[in-house]
């Protein structure tokens, strides 16, 4: 099972730029939608988006999140 705090940090990896720029990030899992809930938020701007479980394994194997990446770009 992928903890919150592995996953944080394998995204924070891959995408450097958050937390660097001043972007905040929160990561959750949400049984209701049966996937993890990345929360980006800039300043008053905000951003979630939602990883499937598939996609969350492929990031923690040092594949990219591409639906995340599609979404922070």
């Amino acid at each position: 099972m992928i903890t919150k705090e592995e996953l944080c940090k394998k995204i924070t990896d891959i995408y450097p730029d958050i937390g660097a720029c001043g972007i905040d990030i929160d990561v959750e899992y949400s049984d209701e939608k049966g996937a993890w809930v990345v929360d980006l938020k800039k300043m008053e701007h905000e951003l979630k988006t939602y990883l499937e479980d598939v996609d969350a394994r492929k990031c923690m194997e040092g594949k990219q999140c591409v639906s995340l990446g599609l979404q922070i770009a």
